[in-house]
């Protein structure tokens, strides 16, 4: 077999995968790293496991997993950036902006884990299983977070009572 021909499944991957993995490395750590190496990096370490490849039962969860982890191997090597200045936020024009604005700032009061696992299903569309592989916890963790994440998230936008 050509190198080409062991290539190729890892090619169509890389086509129908690196989008997704792409947005859940800029969301989840932003400007923290750059998200384009550490896809190349994820792709390069999965070329470099073919075996471990062919063994995965979701290929998408493995890349996820190997992105994660390279990303946060990253992330530790480098120094915390300090956080931009609150006053540099733009004034938000209307109720349904105050009202996305207010979930926005629930989300991200959310513990690191239970952000995650909350994004991993919502914008990445991964199974509960999946997610598990990804976070190497039990799915019934997975299950339990996403329960108690959404209980907390109806708690902080209930509307304060009179």
């Amino acid at each position: 077999m050509h190198r080409g021909d062991a290539m190729e499944p890892l090619a169509d991957l890389y086509r129908e995968h690196a989008p997704g993995i792409l947005g859940y490395l800029r969301r989840r750590f932003g400007r923290r790293l750059c998200a384009d190496e550490v896809l190349q990096e994820t792709f390069a370490q999965a070329a470099a496991r073919p075996d471990r490849l062919a063994e995965a039962e979701s290929p998408r969860a493995w890349l996820f997993a190997i992105a994660r982890n390279v990303a946060v191997r990253d992330i530790r090597r480098r120094r915390p950036a300090a956080p931009l200045p609150e006053d540099l936020a733009a004034p938000l024009p209307d109720e349904a902006d105050l009202r996305l604005e207010r979930m926005r700032r629930a989300v991200a009061s959310l513990p690191v884990e239970k952000r995650e696992t909350l994004e991993l299903r919502l914008r990445d569309g991964l199974t509960y299983d999946e997610i598990a592989r990804v976070l190497c916890i039990p799915v019934g963790t997975v299950r339990s977070r996403l329960h108690h994440t959404v209980r907390e998230l109806c708690e902080a936008l209930r509307p304060p009572q009179p």
